[in-house]
């Protein structure tokens, strides 16, 4: 890639403030959309088929064309909930250019006609939520939100709101919720949140990563964005690679290269003489993909078609020294602990998982009971309110079909050490004689 977007700069001292993000040409991408209609900043930003960069890869235009018409008070609520396992693309993006975040919301505000807009942000972000909480009384104070922006007709109010440490709140409906201070739990769907959304207003949510880019597709115009990537994948995108890796952080790419590149070329690959025996493409609820895989072009469709997903763009590396098994419970253990227990696939599913894993690792399960726990994988997809009971289903039943011999061999090898130890602890027959005489 020739240039980054939205790392370009990143670690420049005093981004965060609003004068060293306006020497950087700050606001300038704003002043341009509000010269322009409504209409065409959301051409523009339909034109350049930038997909949602938080898990759904929903096209952001489209969704914000989805918006009723109409005098009536719309919100604008920034996904800040970052808490899928292996994503922390956000939270250098608030910490290091909050402002470029700001810049993002006003014109997908003002795109949408929105006037009132909300960052969630996880409660744990402490660091980010100050730094966005003092760049928003800059912008305040400069004219780049309140009303009448820049002298223009278009106004808008913007909070920062702290979660309490949930992660379904990372769940649109359920962040909804958990806004409007009440538990927050997954809203069944329809309505969907553009129609009837917070305070059943019309609501457009996007993802912190989307919204920064929009003042880079105003800047360069839509079509000029589009052709970044690939066709369906268009654009740059943030991801987070931890794991089994020399170099892990944050790397901007463009989508499409091979995944080889980004693991090796950028993250270093795993510890010298170890191999890559799985990976998460898009954070722990994304199935699990192969050390075979690795030549696989990191895209939307290119992954879907492998029968994963790119997700928040988080990639886990596990390398070959790390039982799969261990993998797996640990995963499954994260995802009933996070469960809200509204829905009964979810909350029965997630328990049940975890306590058959456990008797796998103790070497108390049979092979049919793999199959079994394969099947009831298959029954938690696509039965639950929300998609997290699917975040433990998909990566644990990927693990079972693309590992099964390793998860048998495992459950033999724990039987026979249970049967080793029972042997050594019974005492010699002498002595049972001896007692019963």
């Amino acid at each position: 890639m020739s240039e980054a977007l939205l790392f370009k700069g990143i670690d420049e001292p005093g981004l965060h403030t609003l004068d060293g993000y306006e020497r950087r040409g700050g606001y300038e991408a704003l002043r341009k959309a509000l010269s322009t209609t409504r209409e065409e900043v959301l051409h523009e930003l339909e034109a350049s088929a930038i997909r949602g960069r938080g898990g759904a890869g929903f096209a952001m235009g489209k969704k914000i064309s989805f918006l009723p018409k109409g005098s009536m008070d719309k919100y604008l609520v920034c996904n800040a909930d970052e808490s899928e396992p292996g994503t922390f693309k956000d939270r250098e993006l608030m910490q290091k250019s909050p402002h470029m975040l700001i810049e993002g919301i006003v014109i997908a505000a003002y795109a949408g006609s929105i006037n009132r807009a909300f960052i969630y942000i996880r409660g744990e972000y402490e660091l980010p939520a100050a730094k966005l909480e003092a760049a928003i009384e800059e912008a305040r104070a400069k004219g780049y939100l309140g009303d009448r922006i820049l002298g223009s007709d278009h106004s808008l109010t913007l909070w920062v709101h702290r979660g309490a440490g949930a992660y379904i709140c990372g769940e649109e409906t359920a962040l909804l919720d958990s806004l409007e201070g009440k538990r927050g739990n997954p809203r069944l769907k329809p309505p969907f949140p553009a129609n009837q959304g917070l305070y059943q207003g019309p609501t457009l949510i996007n993802n912190v990563e989307t919204l920064a880019t929009a003042p880079a597709i105003i800047r360069m115009g839509g079509d000029e964005y589009a052709k970044l990537g690939v066709k369906g994948s268009t654009g740059t995108k943030l991801v987070s690679v931890s794991g089994h890796v020399k170099r892990p952080g944050n790397y901007e790419i463009e989508l499409g290269i091979p995944s080889r590149e980004l693991i090796y070329d950028l993250a270093g690959g795993p510890p010298d003489g170890r191999k890559v025996k799985l990976w998460f493409p898009g954070g722990s609820s994304s199935p699990v993909l192969t050390g075979a895989d690795l030549d696989l072009p990191y895209d939307f469709d290119s992954l879907a078609k492998a029968g994963s997903m790119l997700g928040s763009g988080a990639v886990i590396v596990v390398d070959d020294s790390t039982s799969v098994v261990d993998v797996a419970l640990k995963t499954a253990m994260f995802y009933r602990h996070e469960s809200c227990g509204k829905c009964t696939p979810c909350r029965e599913g997630t328990n049940w998982t975890v306590q058959m894993l456990r008797r796998v690792d103790s070497g108390e399960a049979t092979p049919m009971d793999l199959d079994i726990m394969a099947a009831v994988q298959e029954n938690i997809i696509g039965n639950c309110l929300c998609v997290l009971g699917d975040a433990m289903a998909m990566p644990i039943g990927s693990m079972i079909a693309k590992f099964r011999g390793e998860f048998e061999a495992h459950i033999e090898a724990a039987r026979q050490r249970n049967e080793l130890a029972t042997t050594e602890e019974a005492p010699p027959e002498a002595v049972i004689q001896g007692a019963v005489a």
